[in-house]
């Protein structure tokens, strides 16, 4: 089929407009090389794709590029490798451990738990997502066994199977020791970042779940939105309630409206 240019018709609000995705099911380059010469922004790449407002859909689709729906871009970028979502959740979920103690270096946060402990968490925090087909628990569940696995003979495996345990928490963050509570926050930290930040997070986990048509899909993340509301704690650490609990609500409140009013 060789190289191609795809793009999906804009639909996802913001900045007052509406906006699509414009990917290459192949190369980078041959996108940034397309992007150039179609003259689009820099700023308008986002890892695996360049944001299009919907006044250029027009215009890029008569320099070539291909439309197609969304599960079929989502299809095409999966199978080319250069899909980006996954690996920049593990990068915020990182860095999220860092802001809440748990750093690379090993000191657990306030002393509440060792640097072995630590080590766990963040091996967790590596494969937690590891196995990714938008299957609830099912994931969580093949994680865990990827992660026992691939660290087998590399660590002990009382400590390979902690890394299990922590993973199979991420089914529904709902962690019994501080440890568990460490990854839970991370993972969960992304609903407390700035609400441009929580956009492209909403709009990546609908194009994780492209097959499903749109109503299906309101009234399943709906029920998600409710229920990450209604969780009290939402954040099981000090600092992951000091540093995202009040911004995660008000994020997901107005997900939730938005979920509620279409």
């Amino acid at each position: 089929m060789g190289v191609a240019i795809l793009i999906d018709e804009p639909r996802w609000p913001a900045h007052g407009t509406v906006f699509g995705h414009l990917v290459s099911d192949s190369s980078l380059d041959e996108l940034h090389d397309f992007a150039a010469r179609a003259g689009l922004p820099s700023r308008a790449f986002d890892h695996d794709h360049y944001d299009i407002p919907i006044s250029r859909y027009d215009d890029l689709v008569a320099a070539g590029a291909l439309a197609v729906g969304e599960r079929e871009l989502v299809r095409r970028l999966a199978a080319s490798g250069l899909r980006y979502h996954d690996v920049r959740h593990l990068v915020a979920c990182l860095s999220a451990l860092d802001a809440l103690g748990a750093g690379r270096g090993g000191a657990g946060p306030l002393g509440r738990i060792d640097g072995a402990a630590v080590r766990a968490v963040r091996l967790a925090a590596w494969f937690h997502d590891a196995v990714y087909d938008g299957v609830p628990g099912r994931d969580e569940e093949a994680s865990a066994r990827l992660a026992e696995d691939a660290l087998y003979g590399l660590i002990p495996a009382r400590e390979a199977a902690e890394v299990a345990r922590l993973v199979r928490m991420t089914a529904d963050h709902r962690p019994a020791d501080d440890a568990a509570a460490l990854l839970s926050d991370a993972d969960l930290s992304v609903l407390g970042q700035i609400p441009g930040r929580y956009h492209v997070y909403a709009r990546d986990v609908r194009l994780d779940y492209a097959h499903l048509d749109d109503d299906t899909w309101r009234r399943g993340r709906l029920a998600v939105v409710e229920s990450l509301l209604g969780a009290d704690p939402l954040f099981h650490t000090a600092a992951g309630r000091r540093l995202w609990s009040e911004t995660a609500r008000a994020n997901l409140a107005a997900e939730r409206k938005r979920l509620v009013g279409i």
